[in-house]
Order: structure tokens, then sequence, then C-alpha cells
């Protein structure tokens, strides 16, 4: 198998996979995109002999220009253009998780400064305002008060990119000081990991503490319809867990009681692994490149 990696920078993440890759004795060819020329109709040289290209750009515009022009070429690719389209705009995310019927945070959508106060006022405080595109928890705010919520509106309004001008405004989702993030090949997880911070925010780009998470029947459901609901691929998919805690319901290092329910507050479509892989039994690249090895078989069939 010849796999391309699409990248524009090579971190721990992609170490994982190439080394995997080669232990294996594939093919690689590393496409840094920032060199590549993209044409209407010829693939890049690059492209040449490729089984199959693994987005792993580490922008969101380069990735949703590049799987594009995969697919024009009929290179396969993961994840799909569509699935990146979808992972990338956090408003697209929630309507094809609510369409799907998949549980989400309550959410609106405002294009003013004063529709979205008056969202933000209606939702009380606290609620979570958020940027449209974007990771590691970057630009969000969690407003606490009306002077608050105004001070953050007005900034983003006056920000120059049209993208701050679409005011995303979330329910505050009272959770147990942690999420649940699940890596996850077309809905099958692979490990799961909770994150733990006394921050509200609990990324672990932002410093959280991690710990495997064993998933229960409902948490499996949900991962399996928020990747279809997205048009699956290679995924990471977060929830948060609602309710009261059950005494009998521990996570996998048995410290913790866990939530009774989940809401899914998001699905990723460059999913970072490196945090999951350290904390847990499974070999999550070894488990990815399984993946891709069947995903290209099937594609040559």
């Amino acid at each position: 198998m010849n796999v391309g990696l699409l990248y524009s920078r090579i971190r721990r993440d992609e170490k994982l996979l190439l080394n995997e890759l080669r232990e294996r004795d594939h093919e690689v060819t590393k496409i840094d995109v920032r060199k590549q020329r993209f044409s209407l109709s010829d693939p890049p040289e690059d492209f040449e002999g490729v089984d199959l290209l693994v987005d792993r750009c580490l922008a969101t515009s380069r990735s949703l220009y590049a799987s594009k022009f995969a697919q024009a070429y009929d290179v396969p690719i993961v994840n799909a253009p569509e699935t990146a389209e979808i992972c990338a705009d956090k408003v697209k995310n929630s309507l094809a998780l609510e369409e799907a019927g998949v549980p989400t945070p309550e959410t609106e959508v405002a294009f003013t400064k004063d529709a979205a106060l008056e969202v933000v006022e209606d939702f009380g405080y606290p609620c979570v305002l958020k940027p449209v595109v974007g990771s590691w928890g970057r630009l969000m705010a969690k407003l606490d008060t009306r002077d608050a919520a105004e001070a953050v509106l007005e900034h983003k309004e006056t920000l120059g990119h049209y993208e701050h001008k679409i005011f995303y405004v979330q329910e505050f989702v009272d959770k147990p000081g942690r999420d649940i993030r699940v890596l996850a090949t077309d809905g099958e997880p692979v490990a799961a990991m909770v994150r733990s911070s006394d921050h509200w925010l609990t990324n672990a780009a932002k410093g959280a503490e991690t710990a495997e998470f064993e998933l229960d029947d409902e948490a499996l459901d949900l991962v399996e319809r928020a990747s279809e609901a997205v048009g699956g691929g290679l995924l990471g998919i977060d929830l948060m867990e609602t309710g009261a805690s059950r005494s009998d319901a521990r996570d996998a290092s048995g410290d913790e009681p866990r939530a009774d329910g989940y809401t899914v507050h998001e699905v990723n479509h460059t999913v970072e692994f490196k945090a999951l892989n350290d904390v847990v039994d499974v070999d999550v690249p070894a488990a990815v490149v399984d993946w891709l090895e069947t995903k290209a078989e099937v594609n040559s069939q």
C-alpha cells in the first residue's frame, strides 16, 4: 500500500502513523501541501501511485480544499471532503447531529451583536460563545454576566473576518469537570479517554489531565450515530456527561463516578491522538493503520 500523507507540519501524531506504516513495509509519500499546486484537471505529481491519501493538514482551509481536489482527481482520501466540511464548521456540525437525532447542547446562531445578546439573555448565565471555525479551545468564551457578554460580542463584531460575525451561542453544560474524547473509525471506537480540569475548558491542548475511559452501551451508540451523521471516517467524537452521577458506574481508573447520560458537542475530522495513545492500553496508531489498510483494500476492488 502506498499511503500519501497530506501535511503542513509533522507533529507527534503524524510520526506515530508514519512509524507504524513503515514498520509494516508500506510505502509512504509525504506531501507537504504548502508546496503543492492544484490544477482543476491534473493531480500534483506527488499524488501519482498513491493508493490512499490521509488528510493530516493542520490548517482547516488547506484540509478542506486539498480533500476536495483529491476527490476531483478520483484519488481516495480520508476523510472525505463532505465529512471535513461538516466537521470543520460548528454550525454544520451541530445541524448534522441535530438532524440525526444525536443529543447535542442547545445552540442558537445570530448574525448581529444585538440579536446574539438576546440569545445570551434567553439562555441565561453562564452560557458559551464559540467561533464557528476553531480548535484546541481557542477563542471560546464563557459568559457569566451581561457586562461580559456585551464586551465579548462587541469585540467579535469589530474583528475583520466574516466568521467572527456569526455568533454561535451554546448552553453551558454543567459537566462533572471533564469531557470524553473518543477516537473512532467509521463509528467503531478505537479508544476513549476523559479529559479533566478545574477550568471549564477540558481540552488536552489546554493542559487537562487524561485517563482511559470505558464506554458504556449508551456512549457506544452515540459514537456510532454521531459518526454516521457527519459521513464517517477517522474521527474524534467529543461527549459530555449530563445528569446525576451513578455510584455504581465508574470510569476505567475506578476513581470517578460516571454521570447518567451524554451529549455530543463536537465531531473532529483531523483528530489528534497522541494524548489518547499515552493513556490507553490500545495501540492507537496500529488500530488506525489497520483501518487504513481495510479502506485501501476496499477502494482497490
